[in-house]
C-alpha cells in the first residue's frame, strides 16, 4: 500500500453515497487534493467530527486509482467548533477557505504560503486575536500578494511616482498618481490605504486603532480587487456580517 501523511485544512465536502464524504483538502506539502473519507456518515465513525470545515487536521492518505483515501485522522484543532456559535466568525471562516480554493488552482501543487495563511488566519479567528473583519481583509490581500497580485497602497503602481496618492484603480494594481490613473478610480481616504498596507504588512498595532469608515472603505476596495483579479467574487463574502459599531471597534 502507498501510503503518506500531510497536515491539512478542509476546505469543503460533499456526500458521496451512503455513508462517505468527498473531503477538499488544502494541505501543507501536497497543496489542494480531493481524498474520501469512507464511512464517516455513519454514527460510529471514527473520524467524521474531525472532517468538518475549517478543521486543521494530521492525516494518513492511501493512493487510490482516481482519488486518494483518508486512513487515519488526528485533529489538531476544530476551528469550527470555536467559530459556529458565531454568525460573523463562521461566515469569515467560509469566506476564508472558499478564497484558499480560488487562489489554488492547481491539485496537487505545493502551496506552502497559501496553507500558513489559511491556517494562521483560521486560528486567529479562532481564538479572537484580532476583529474578524480585519483577519478577512488581511488574509484576502495577503492571498493576492501571494498570488502576484499585491496591490500598491502608496506609491504609483503604474510609474513608481512616491505616495501617497489619491486615486485606487483595480485595473492599475491599487494606488496610483493623477497623471497615470485610469477611468473610473476610486478617490478613498489617504488612512484607508494606509489601512491596508497595515494588513498587508502585518502591522497590527496600528491596524486595530483604525477608525469604523476607514475599516468599512477598505473591505469594499479589497472586495472589487478580489473579484477583478480572480475574474468573479466570493459566493459566501455577500453573507458575511459587516454591521460593526463604533463601540465595538475602540474595544478592540
Amino acid at each position: 500500500m502507498a501510503l503518506y501523511r500531510d497536515q491539512a485544512i478542509v476546505l469543503r465536502t460533499h456526500k458521496l453515497g451512503e455513508a462517505d464524504r468527498i473531503i477538499t483538502l488544502l494541505s501543507r506539502d501536497h497543496g489542494r487534493f480531493r481524498a474520501v473519507a469512507k464511512g464517516v456518515r455513519r454514527t460510529k465513525s471514527k473520524f467524521g467530527a474531525r472532517l468538518e470545515i475549517a478543521s486543521h487536521i494530521d492525516a494518513q492518505f492511501y493512493v487510490g486509482k482516481s482519488l486518494d483515501v483518508i486512513t487515519q485522522v488526528e485533529g489538531i484543532e476544530n476551528y469550527g467548533d470555536a467559530i459556529s456559535h458565531d454568525y460573523q466568525k463562521w461566515t469569515v471562516a467560509h469566506a476564508i477557505v472558499e478564497a484558499a480554493e480560488r487562489f489554488t488552482t492547481n491539485e496537487r501543487e505545493p502551496v506552502r504560503q497559501h496553507f500558513q495563511l489559511v491556517a494562521g488566519a483560521l486560528k486567529s479567528l479562532a481564538h479572537e486575536s484580532y476583529d474578524s473583519l480585519l483577519i478577512l481583509d488581511a488574509y484576502l490581500l495577503r492571498s493576492l500578494a501571494v498570488a502576484g497580485f499585491a496591490p500598491s497602497t502608496h506609491d504609483c503602481s503604474i510609474c513608481n511616482a512616491p505616495g501617497p496618492h489619491r486615486f485606487f484603480s483595480l485595473v492599475g494594481g491599487g494606488s496610483v498618481c493623477a497623471q497615470c490613473k485610469p477611468s473610473a478610480s476610486a478617490t478613498p481616504e489617504e488612512k484607508t490605504l494606509e489601512l491596508m498596507g497595515d494588513l498587508l504588512s502585518g502591522n497590527w498595532e496600528r491596524a486595530i486603532s483604525s477608525e469604523l469608515r476607514n475599516r468599512r472603505e477598505a473591505s469594499g476596495l479589497v472586495a472589487a480587487y478580489l473579484q477583478w483579479h480572480v475574474e468573479r467574487g466570493l459566493r459566501s463574502l455577500p453573507f458575511v456580517d459587516r454591521t460593526v459599531s463604533e463601540e465595538s471597534v475602540k474595544a478592540v
